[in-house]
């Protein structure tokens, strides 16, 4: 029978998909993949339309509290541990909140249209041999499966960006470091990726500025490898030859009997010292601002100011920002800081959103409960704002709330997004995860990373 040229196309789609999912398969096999962490946020979550990035970050934390975290809030969809075992949390072809305030080429909301990665460990430390060849596993997979290019595989630090505060005037490039090693040349290579952007097309455009210079280079400069402060897996040759895993050592039952009992011991006395919490400390040198340290969490409630006196003072209730001098230690007790600012008694706007004082994109919600967008103010209008003020910069606004039109229709991709905020009526504004979803009353509104 002859085949007409309709079905001899729909052959050819076939093939090529057979060779794919071989493809696939191949990878998976390579992969220790594990549903351990699922996000209970799986059956919320929008499908994404398209997906053109995969982005990579670090934890920032050790694995236990960031799988955990990450299940939790569905802040990824997959998380790689030091020993290279991959877990799902958010299922690949719905949104994950991994980015947050993120742009690149003009494009916002990069989570919309991208995969997140998370891998535990640090932007300043290498991550291990283990991690690096499921990572180039994972990507080559999701890159197969999607058509994202080489160049668009980019770590968090890339897309993310602030919006303006008392340290920068305008929307900057620099809100975190968070994975900036995977820009760097070396890394690339190890992870099979051998393209890389040579220019941030936002500060380009003078859509952002640059506000960590040290960051700038490493995603950019031709000598990047050189800056990273860490050596790569390989790069020296251990000092002790190593055993492998799959090699055994002979011991006589003895000494087996003698290791047994140690061990015994030693998990008892883990059981009754009770572990110290996770902290990060970090001291501010000469030359540095809250900000350089602490980024958007420096006035947050959990971050905490130890002057050299001794005096401790909580960034939300921190007025003066210049008596902060070289050897104040900065204890950050949470890095996701609320991106919403409150107006205190005696400062001005100005201070603490800069050049977006009077932005379409910024809204100011006054304690009882009214909004004010920033383009239609006056100064006189700013200069009256009551203290309590809540700010927003960088937000869009949807709604009201009715019985037809629900959180999740009128923002599909952002209604229960950690950095969304809920204005009932008469009430203060709200984060969506501090609120009922089952009892948002009609007439709410709905404020949302643009």
């Amino acid at each position: 029978m002859l085949q007409t040229k309709n079905c001899r196309e729909c052959s050819k789609v076939r093939f090529l998909l057979v060779l794919l999912l071989l493809g696939v398969c191949g990878i998976c096999h390579a992969l220790n993949l594990s549903n351990a962490y699922l996000s209970p946020r799986n059956s919320e979550r929008a499908v994404r339309a398209k997906t053109q990035f995969i982005i990579l970050h670090t934890t920032e934390a050790e694995a236990k509290s960031s799988l955990r975290k990450l299940s939790r809030n569905g802040e990824a969809h997959y998380c790689v541990d030091r020993d290279g075992k991959v877990y799902r949390i958010v299922d690949r072809r719905k949104v994950a909140y991994h980015c947050g305030t993120s742009m690149w080429s003009g494009r916002r909301n990069i989570d919309d249209v991208s995969i997140g990665i998370e891998v535990v460990g640090y932007h300043d430390r290498a991550l291990t041999s283990a991690q690096y060849a499921a990572l180039k596993e994972l990507v080559l997979l999701l890159q197969k499966l999607y058509a994202v290019k080489d160049a668009n595989v980019m770590p968090h630090a890339q897309v993310a960006y602030g919006t303006p505060n008392r340290w920068h005037r305008r929307s900057h490039r620099g809100r975190k470091r968070c994975g900036m090693g995977y820009a760097t040349p070396s890394v690339r290579k190890l992870l099979g990726l051998k393209e890389r952007w040579l220019v941030d097309p936002d500060v380009k455009a003078r859509r952002l500025t640059v506000g960590d210079d040290f960051l700038a280079k490493i995603l950019y400069a031709k000598n990047a490898d050189s800056l990273l402060p860490y050596r790569l897996p390989g790069a020296q040759p251990s000092k002790k030859p190593s055993i492998h895993a799959k090699e055994k050592v002979a011991i006589s039952p003895k000494q087996a009997k003698q290791v047994a009992t140690v061990a015994k011991a030693v998990s008892k006395v883990k059981a009754i010292v009770p572990k110290a919490p996770t902290v990060k400390e970090v001291f501010i040198k000469k030359g540095q601002t809250a900000w350089d340290v602490a980024r958007e969490a420096y006035n947050a409630a959990t971050t905490i100011y130890v002057f050299p006196d001794g005096r401790k003072v909580a960034g939300d209730q921190l007025a003066d920002w210049e008596s902060l001098v070289a050897g104040t230690k900065v204890i950050l007790g949470d890095e996701n800081a609320s991106p919403v600012q409150t107006l205190t008694a005696g400062t001005h706007p100005r201070a603490l959103i800069g050049d977006a004082l009077t932005a379409v994109d910024t809204w100011y919600i006054r304690p009882t409960g009214g909004r004010l967008q920033g383009s239609q103010l006056t100064a006189k209008h700013l200069q009256a704002l009551p203290p309590g003020t809540k700010i927003l910069t960088g937000y869009a606004m949807c709604g009201p709330v009715t019985s037809k039109n629900l959180p999740s229709k009128l923002c599909p991709t952002r209604w229960d997004a950690p950095d969304t905020y809920y204005l009932f009526p008469g009430k203060p504004l709200q984060a969506a995860s501090a609120i009922d979803m089952k009892r948002v009353p009609a007439g709410t509104y709905i404020f949302y990373k643009n």
